[in-house]
């Protein structure tokens, strides 16, 4: 799938600009002309990235931000700060409220595809022109840490998947094998001696072979420091130890732009099967969301008429689940699709605390789905 990127400004110039920017790259560009449409837009679309104007009517770019982050769900999209000031009591500001970089205006469009690049892996149109892969296909990952037994971690927490894990314990090892073949995708020690780190980075992306293959920081959670100068040299994502598997599955799996929808979609019979595994998180829920709108639309296109939504695995739920739960619906009902809902007890009687969810119908089973579907 191609990237999002959501720009929130109230000049129309502005959005004009950016989408010329970025014309020559692999992404959508959604639009937003103030604060609460951002927010709106953010909610639905689940951006990679938000480029977020400072002054705006309605709503301004502080207070959305301070609203995205706020929500468990967006707190985590990056943002970049477009402002007219270029005062240091304007930078400090924005600067405490978590932004990933700002540019001041006017600005020229390779200083905003420069920057946006150092934070997602943005491509130019034309190489994705390959088939996408699933993620029941091989792709290579390389680690490059100098303690094996993290090295074998790493090969231990991903044997689930059908990928190929290679190491290397240095940097020097790291761009031979390189230079050899290209990974997918490289995840690299921030701990390695001498900033080896960074100027390993600085080497991938100076050669032509290497220059848009994701590279991870892996960093310890508290070593703080670390991690920031590897977000502003412009690694694609850090990965903290210790390690979250599930989650850096899905890390890896969206860098690559893998086709990650066949674990939670499938056709049966005449319905379409949505099911979250038990250990869901919030990114794969949106890993889900994603998908959603396409999925259902195919299930149109193909003749199925309902979408039953399995999640009796969960043991708990939280806002990002409800906010699923309400788009799917939304999504079936803008179809005319039936749609119904399978869960256990707990989740059930926890959805019922919720006001969107509260007076819903659960079934105890898909069969049990099957046969009693509810119209939406």
């Amino acid at each position: 799938m191609a990237l999002k990127i959501l720009t929130v400004d109230d000049s129309r110039a502005v959005r004009i600009i950016v989408k010329k920017a970025f014309k020559q790259f692999e992404c959508d560009l959604v639009e937003a002309a103030n604060g609460v449409e951002g927010l709106a837009a953010a909610s639905k679309e689940n951006p990679d990235i938000i480029l977020l104007d400072v002054t705006m009517p309605v709503m301004d770019g502080v207070e959305m931000l301070t609203k995205l982050k706020a929500d468990p769900v967006l707190k985590g999209t990056p943002v970049v700060m477009l402002t007219a000031e270029a005062g240091r009591e304007m930078v400090l500001k924005i600067a405490k409220l978590g932004i990933r970089d700002y540019i001041v205006k006017p600005f020229k469009e390779d200083v905003l595809t420069d920057k946006v690049a150092r934070i997602i892996d943005l491509r130019p149109l034309g190489e994705s022109n390959v088939k996408q892969k699933g993620m029941s296909d091989n792709c290579e990952i390389l680690i490059v840490e100098d303690k094996p037994v993290i090295i074998e971690q790493i090969k231990q927490g991903l044997a689930n998947t059908p990928w190929t894990i290679l190491g290397a314990n240095s940097s020097g090892e790291a761009i031979d094998i390189c230079n050899g073949k290209q990974p997918d995708l490289i995840v690299v020690s921030l701990t390695l001696e001498d900033n080896a780190a960074a100027t390993l980075y600085r080497l991938l992306r100076a050669n032509v072979k290497t220059k848009y293959i994701p590279v991870f920081g892996l960093a310890v959670k508290t070593a703080l420091a670390e991690q920031q100068q590897a977000q502003q040299l412009g690694f694609s994502s850090i990965v903290t130890k210790p390690i979250d598997f599930p989650e850096l599955e899905s890390k890896i799996a969206k860098a690559i732009n893998l086709d990650t929808s066949e674990k939670y979609f499938s056709f049966e019979e005449d319905y379409l099967l949505i099911s979250l595994p038990e250990s869901s998180n919030s990114a794969q829920i949106n890993e889900v969301s994603s998908y959603l709108k396409e999925k259902i639309s195919d299930a149109v296109d193909n003749g199925y008429y309902k979408v039953i939504f399995d999640a009796h695995a969960l043991k708990n739920v939280n806002m990002s689940l409800i906010k699923l739960l309400v788009q799917t619906k939304q999504n079936c009902r803008e179809l005319t699709l039936s749609y119904s809902l399978v869960a256990n007890n707990d989740v059930a009687l926890e959805c019922r605390g919720f006001e969107e969810t509260k007076d819903w119908v659960f079934h105890e089973s898909i069969e049990d789905a099957k046969q009693t579907p509810v119209k939406v």
